[in-house]
């Protein structure tokens, strides 16, 4: 299992599956080949579903950044 955290509170955000984090790494921009770490506004977000992101990781995302237009996060192996 992975876990998500709240870059700037450290908080966890969700679980996720290897499955979903290859999802991420292949959907989203990463700075450098090793990043561990996101940064996900509105329209990143619309297009991980639209790509076919599954819910579960959706979900958690959006949760996590209620009002804000943008998340930055991490993830740790749990």
């Amino acid at each position: 299992m992975i876990t998500l955290k709240d870059s700037s509170s450290n908080l966890r955000i969700g679980s996720i599956s290897y499955a979903q984090l290859q999802f991420l790494v292949d959907e989203v921009a990463q700075e450098y080949r090793h990043d561990q770490d996101y940064r996900v506004n509105r329209a990143t977000l619309a297009m991980l579903k639209e790509h076919g992101a599954e819910a579960a990781l959706t979900d958690i995302i959006e949760k996590a950044m209620g009002d804000l237009d943008v998340i930055e996060f991490y993830w740790i192996k749990s």
